[in-house]
């Protein structure tokens, strides 16, 4: 089955669902989570639909930090079982899942004058440990190589805007970094939608039952019971919103956006250590684009607050901006800022204390034999364990004929690179061995080969293959979803004018910016 998601699609699968066809599972959430089980799901046996009220990964797994990390922090909260879980989905992701969109990050943490004999040799030690889970896991050393102490010159190498008084080296280690959180959303869903899954975005869940589900498209208005046999509640941190007793203690990460020229296009991310707070870092790490992505606070929501697009605040970003200064020659300022973004975590409700030290271990709730499932906690490195825990529990129920799980060594779309020379190198980054395909839209419109506008990175042909391929049905989905355009409010704003000629489909409404 082709792994297209596109319109006429979607309305074939909504009709068929809408006339009564039951499937096996049915998912509500289009977050990592979900298309994580989905794919698990389908590649068992199980017909599984997909639905989410907005587009794939419309929440928070759009606004992480867009690495796939071998758990180095849980460590220094003595939290072993989940940095273990780290290092192993990480291997798996970086090795089989998605080779393509995760590459090796050099991180350095360097060594201030504030920063003690005793803190420094601490943080050596955790990072070795984090070697010792790397080894274990089976990552390559060709891959991720191993932590070691470095002298100050080579520090500022790697970021050239370090503030060299006082500066005794640095520690070196690597870890793993996305090409893109939602870009791996959306290889997932269509991975899974190759297998036979329905990936249904704007389709919004009124009400979870043992019978599936009252739902409504939210593009057409209309509204049905979708039938299923089993349910699984995938919303991340508005679980509560369809399911009772649900207990989550959402916590909110700010990131904001500089230019890399800013930090001399630094070659390695940097960690500067919170004062007062061991084991909790603020980080600059260079994306793709030239662009620094600042982060990260951990700040707890006010009883009932849960937007659905949380911002940043000037507290927040004062407080990144303050932090990471305090390791530079000269000082970052909010007028540096390119973009902002913030997300929420669903973290599990652990009793008191800072969300900083809540544990990231997930939990699947609900009655094991019968009714919906609600998945919990978690984070993205480990989207892939939890979806199994999901499948397992759901295959353990009376009647259910599903084979073992299979997403271990399961290759998504595009994970098997194929050098095609010629082929910019933005395309070959985000598609892999999709990347040829994605070029051949322009074979008959070269003109659709260049930046959508002067100073944007995104190719004209991106925004044709996430219409065609990628599922993406408002002009929202392409420039916030698939090109990750609104994350530089700037960048968004000038690709508008491009969307009426090379995707005219999409219907403009209130200025290009319908949801």
């Amino acid at each position: 089955m082709t792994t297209a998601l596109n319109a006429a699609r979607r309305t074939r699968e909504l009709d068929r669902l809408a006339a009564g066809h039951e499937v096996d599972v049915l998912v509500v959430g289009g977050g990592i989570t979900g298309v994580g089980v989905a794919l698990d799901a389908v590649t068992r046996g199980l017909s599984v639909a997909l639905i989410d009220r907005g587009d794939l990964a419309s929440g928070t797994s759009r606004w992480s930090s867009k690495l796939a990390h071998g758990g180095l922090r849980y460590l220094t909260k003595g939290d072993v079982g989940v940095a273990w879980e780290s290092a192993t989905e990480r291997a798996i992701l970086a090795d089989r899942t998605a080779p393509h969109l995760v590459r090796a990050l050099p991180m350095l943490l360097p060594l201030l004058p504030e920063t003690g004999a005793t803190a420094s040799r601490l943080f050596a030690s955790g990072l070795r440990m984090g070697d010792v889970m790397r080894r274990a896991s089976g990552t390559r050393p060709t891959r991720l190589p191993r932590t070691r102490r470095i002298p100050a010159a080579e520090a500022q190498r790697w970021f050239p805007a370090l503030e060299s008084e006082g500066l005794r080296g640095a520690l070196l280690s690597w870890d793993g970094q996305l090409e893109d959180d939602a870009r791996l959303v959306v290889t997932l869903a269509r991975t899974a939608a190759g297998h036979g899954a329905m990936i249904l975005p704007h389709v919004r869940a009124e009400r979870l039952h043992e019978q599936g589900a009252e739902v409504v498209d939210v593009l057409g208005g209309d509204g049905f019971t979708l039938r299923a046999r089993h349910v699984v509640n995938a919303t991340g941190v508005w679980a509560g919103t369809l399911a009772e007793g649900v207990e989550l203690r959402p916590s909110k990460g700010s990131h904001l956006l500089i230019g890399a020229h800013r930090l001399g296009d630094p070659a390695a991310a940097m960690h500067v250590p919170v004062p007062g707070h061991f084991g909790r870092f603020v980080f600059a790490l260079p994306r793709p684009d030239g662009l620094v992505l600042v982060g990260l606070t951990d700040e707890p929501l006010p009883p009932g607050e849960l937007p659905d697009v949380p911002q940043v605040s000037a507290g927040e970003e004062r407080f990144l901006l303050e932090t990471l200064n305090r390791a530079l020659a000269t000082d970052l300022v909010p007028e540096d800022i390119v973009g902002r973004f913030a997300g929420l975590r669903p973290l599990l409700d652990a009793g008191e204390g800072e969300t900083s030290d809540v544990s990231r271990r997930h939990a699947v709730l609900g009655d094991p034999m019968r009714g919906v499932l609600t998945v919990v906690g978690g984070k993205l490195t480990t989207y892939r364990r939890m979806a199994q825990d999901v499948v397992d529990m759901i295959a353990r129920r009376p009647g259910v004929a599903a084979t073992p799980c299979r997403t271990t060594d399961l290759a998504a779309v595009g994970a098997r690179p194929e050098r095609t020379p010629g082929l910019p190198t933005r395309l070959t980054r985000r598609f892999g061995s999709e990347a040829a395909f994605v070029a051949a839209l322009a074979d008959e419109r070269p003109e659709l080969l260049q930046p959508v506008a002067p100073g944007v990175p995104v190719l004209g042909v991106e925004l044709r293959w996430a219409v065609e391929q990628e599922g993406a049905l408002t002009v929202s989905d392409v420039l916030d979803g698939r090109t990750r355009l609104g994350l530089v409010p700037a960048w968004r704003e000038a690709a508008l004018p491009a969307l009426a000629w090379i995707v005219p489909e999409l219907e403009l409404e209130h200025g290009g910016v319908r949801a």
